[in-house]
């Protein structure tokens, strides 16, 4: 059993050597304190707050909380499609009668009833400034931590394209945006989030290509989160792992951070075709319920997944998706939980 060192919870902290490390998938709840008096300096506090508490807990490798991408008027979706949407050029994001009529026409976005933006002209970058945010986390984080973002073909499902006519064309103009605000990120680890292409399978090649396209100008770890989605704390994506495994094995990442808390055992069974030069996270917080998870739970998920997937597979463990949903009493109990149950598995308690 490799060494480690130990937080000030006793916890087993961060050592790059150990068969299974623990990580975050991206958004926290956001503070109160913040919300009632949000200014630049609060958020950077907020920031400093959120990654300490993960370190304190025992987090290998935390994320930012994504706390700046939070707004009032989006709460549903914490930011993850309107926080990129609304900084880019070439997409109206006042949204009208006809527009959103027309957007009911689509069914495969059932869940969301007005689109995000219009597309009008070409996408653009406009004042969207990635390098900016991960800088601020950087600058309170002290060590590793994971910056994230949203997956072109996620943020092209939620748009009236009026301009390219074409999903493919929309989703790679979208990349070749995002693609462009990655390169030197100031971070250990570069994770794309997608939640829609889980309930879409005919779309994969097309979803793959587009986060290739950011994946190859990413000049540290890559990671790709996959869910069937958090909207209000509701899954809005039917679709099994099992008719994506070729998806998953396209994709030019380190690693992959997979659902599977809230998963049947069926999808743990398909893992198994994963290319081995993968590694696999895989979700054993459920972040869709209150209930916080002990200590042996979470060992015992770890070790069923070792048994399905064979021996060495499982590299990471973490929630199924982002703890924004949860109150922050109940998301620092189920961190908690987290890097007790792997320390229990790995025989550190």
């Amino acid at each position: 059993m490799p060494e480690s060192t130990y937080s000030r919870s006793g916890k087993a902290t961060e050592n790059r050597d150990l068969p299974v490390l623990t990580t975050t998938v991206g958004s926290y709840p956001v503070p109160d304190w913040l919300r009632a008096q949000p200014s630049e300096q609060a958020l950077v506090d907020a920031t400093r707050v959120v990654i300490d508490s993960q370190r304190q807990a025992g987090i290998d490798l935390p994320t930012d909380g994504e706390l700046y991408r939070f707004d009032i008027n989006h709460p549903d979706t914490n930011g993850m499609i309107d926080h990129f949407i609304c900084s880019m050029s070439g997409i109206r994001t006042a949204v009208g009668r006809s527009d959103w009529l027309e957007f009911r026409k689509q069914e495969a976005l059932t869940y969301r009833r007005q689109p995000a933006g219009v597309v009008e002209s070409p996408v653009g970058e406009g004042s969207l400034n990635l390098l900016a945010d991960c800088e601020r986390a950087g600058s309170v984080a002290g060590e590793r931590f994971k910056f994230t973002l949203t997956s072109p073909y996620m943020l092209a499902r939620t748009l009236l394209d009026r301009h390219y006519d074409d999903l493919e064309a929309l989703t790679l103009a979208i990349a070749e945006v995002l693609a462009k605000q990655v390169i030197d990120l100031p971070c250990a680890c570069i994770q794309v989030d997608e939640a829609f292409i889980v309930g879409q399978p005919g779309d994969s090649m097309l979803a793959a290509k587009a986060i290739n396209l950011i994946l190859d100008k990413i000049r540290c770890e890559r990671a790709v989160h996959l869910c069937f989605g958090n909207y209000g704390g509701q899954t809005i994506q039917s679709g099994r792992w099992g008719k994506l495994v070729d998806f998953l094995n396209s994709l030019h990442c380190n690693h992959l951070v997979l659902e599977m808390a809230h998963r049947p055992d069926e999808d743990l069974e398909a893992l198994r075709g994963v290319d081995p030069n993968i590694g696999i996270g895989i979700g054993v917080i459920d972040i869709k319920v209150n209930h916080v998870e002990t200590p042996d739970e979470v060992a015992a998920r770890i070790d069923k997944a070792e048994s399905v997937l064979g021996s060495g597979r499982v590299k990471w463990v973490h929630p199924d998706c982002g703890f924004w949903m949860l109150a922050r009493s109940v998301a620092d109990r189920k961190i908690d939980a987290l890097v007790s149950g792997r320390d229990k598995y790995l025989g550190f308690n």
